[in-house]
């Protein structure tokens, strides 16, 4: 059932909160990482360090900006894809807690994820920050990348897309045809529509800040793209890799036989899982820049 009511909204996101299997403290710990909650900026946030022994991309760091339909996986949960980050890649992260719906509708996560980022340039270079999330995480990192842009402000070195939610119109041709097939999200009528246009309180849904799919991509970082076919979500990723790469972006896409949205980062001992994360780990190599 769709909720009707900010009260029923939030009573969803504690009801989702507690489907998580295994406590974050867990997974981090199982994954050999660091957990430091801070404010940066004003915002919560998560830092994740690698206990083991750091690689060349020691000085690195990787922003992330969690999914959940921009209304879920706040707090803890938010953090634990970045925790896999950090572990497969041996990179610091930072994983921003940014506001959410119904109290916090559009703009306040982008202006939460800018916020954080120019914080953080003053003790990084942009050549050695890389920011990325998943489905919505994915879709906000377009929207902060096109913010950071019109702002003046030097982008990171390179993004992660992992199967982005760019389009919250219902435009792509996979939201139809995988409808039902996708073991994740099933359809895009009912929660993510609803979540859709909770999120985007007064702002037409094709303003880029929501779908960034319809903003302008010169000059974009190097991006690393991730979807598989059975993924409602697959034409959003090809459709963001196809506007990058006649804007001259260079766009590594990865396209998963039979996986469903984001299962890459929920089924930790499938071998999709560990391609996904060693070739962010190496497309992260290339493009930064630690000296």
């Amino acid at each position: 059932m769709r909720p009707q009511t900010d009260s029923q909204w939030t009573l969803l996101q504690q009801g989702v909160a507690t489907k998580i299997p295994i406590p974050f403290e867990e997974a981090a710990l199982q994954l050999d990482v660091a957990v430091e909650r801070d404010l940066v900026a004003g915002v919560p946030v998560h830092w994740l360090t690698p206990k083991k022994e750091r690689n060349s991309l020691g000085k690195a760091l990787f922003v992330y900006i969690h999914g959940g339909a921009y209304v879920f996986m706040g707090g803890d949960d938010g953090a634990r894809e970045a925790a896999i980050i950090t572990a497969a890649s041996g990179v610091d992260t930072i994983s921003i807690d940014y506001r959410m719906p119904p109290e916090h509708p559009h703009p306040a996560a982008v202006d939460d994820v800018q916020r954080v980022y120019a914080e953080l340039l003053k003790r990084y270079p942009a050549k050695a920050i890389v920011m990325g999330g998943t489905s919505a995480g994915g879709g906000l990192t377009l929207a902060a990348a096109h913010r950071l842009k019109a702002a003046g402000l030097p982008l990171p070195a390179a993004l992660y897309l992992g199967t982005p939610w760019a389009d919250l119109t219902k435009s792509g041709d996979t939201l139809y045809t995988l409808e039902g097939i996708d073991r994740q999200l099933g359809t895009y009528d009912g929660i993510l529509g609803a979540a859709a246009m909770l999120y985007a309180g007064d702002t037409p849904l094709t303003d880029p800040l929501l779908s960034p799919i319809y903003g302008e991509f010169s000059d974009f970082p190097p991006s690393y793209l991730v979807s598989g076919t059975r993924d409602l979500f697959l034409s959003d990723t090809a459709r963001v890799a196809q506007k990058m790469r006649a804007a001259g972006v260079e766009v590594q896409l990865n396209v998963f036989e039979g996986l469903s949205h984001a299962e890459y980062a929920q089924v930790d001992d499938s071998p999709e899982h560990r391609q996904v994360y060693q070739g962010l780990t190496m497309f992260m190599t290339k493009h930064l820049d630690t000296n």
